[in-house]
């Protein structure tokens, strides 16, 4: 749900071309994981089918012609609505990590042994972060900060979950 909502309001900064919008996004939101062109104009094509975008002016391109997209008054209603409402609270009670650590119990394996794996790549991954905090712009910064919280958090349910492994292996193996 991101990505149409990020290109709508990028819609909204000013009308622009396919290639554009992708540039922008992935300057902005695509921090390791740039957005691939043919998702851009398969979402833009969603939403002027509803009714969210339109296409004008259409000029000469390298290849085919070149369409500019425009945001509509329900695309701008749209994203005035999404900006306004809350981020449900993370996070998720089953994750991958709890999910890993409850079948190696189940299947008599040690989870410990998954979780210095875990906190080890973890640990790499902050140290990652940490440098990009340091010396990124300040996008990358607050990216990188949010990054290392939720890995911290991770370190310290790995924690939690190691101090636990007793009564955890005796309720699941019951």
């Amino acid at each position: 749900m991101t990505v149409p909502l990020a290109l709508l309001g990028l819609l909204e900064r000013e009308s622009s071309h396919g290639y554009d919008l992708k540039r922008d996004y992935d300057t902005y939101f695509g921090r390791g994981k740039p957005l691939p062109a043919g998702q851009v104009y398969s979402t833009l094509g969603r939403l002027a089918r509803d009714g969210k975008v339109e296409v004008g002016e259409t000029g000469p391109g390298s290849g085919p012609d070149r369409k500019r997209y425009v945001i509509t008054e329900l695309g701008v209603t749209q994203v005035e609505s999404w900006l306004t409402e809350p981020v449900a609270g993370e996070p998720h009670l089953q994750t991958v990590l709890f999910t890993k650590v409850v079948l190696a119990v189940l299947l008599e394996r040690d989870p410990r042994v998954y979780l210095d794996i875990q906190r080890a790549a973890h640990m790499e991954r902050m140290r990652e972060l940490t440098e990009l905090r340091r010396t990124g712009s300040t996008i990358d910064s607050l990216l990188a900060d949010h990054g290392v919280f939720h890995l911290e958090a991770d370190l310290r349910w790995m924690d939690q979950t190691v101090a636990r492994l007793a009564a955890l292996t005796a309720e699941v193996r019951s």
